[in-house]
C-alpha cells in the first residue's frame, strides 16, 4: 500500500470545484480545503507507485483549475 498527501493549488475562484472533483477520484481517502500556500490537501491510498503516478498526473493534474501539485509520500520509520 502506498500512502501520500497531495498539496494542490487552484486558480482563484476554482477551489470549491476542484475540491469536489478531487473528492470523487478513486484512491482519495480524505480531502481538506486549507489556508496557506496551498488550497487543498488530499490523502491518497493506492496499491502501487504506478497508481499514485496515475492519480497525480492523470487524474488530479488534469482537473480544470488545478495550477500545481506537490506530492508527499508517507514513509515508515
Amino acid at each position: 500500500m502506498v500512502n501520500a498527501y497531495s498539496l494542490i493549488s487552484a486558480d482563484p475562484g476554482k477551489t470549491a470545484e476542484v475540491f469536489r472533483k478531487v473528492k470523487e477520484l478513486a484512491g482519495i481517502k480524505r480531502v481538506e480545503a486549507v489556508a496557506g500556500p496551498y488550497d487543498i490537501v488530499a490523502r491518497i491510498e493506492v496499491d502501487s507507485l504506478e497508481k499514485l503516478t496515475k492519480t497525480i498526473f492523470g487524474d488530479i493534474r488534469s482537473i480544470p483549475g488545478v495550477t500545481n501539485t506537490t506530492t508527499l509520500i508517507v514513509v515508515e520509520l
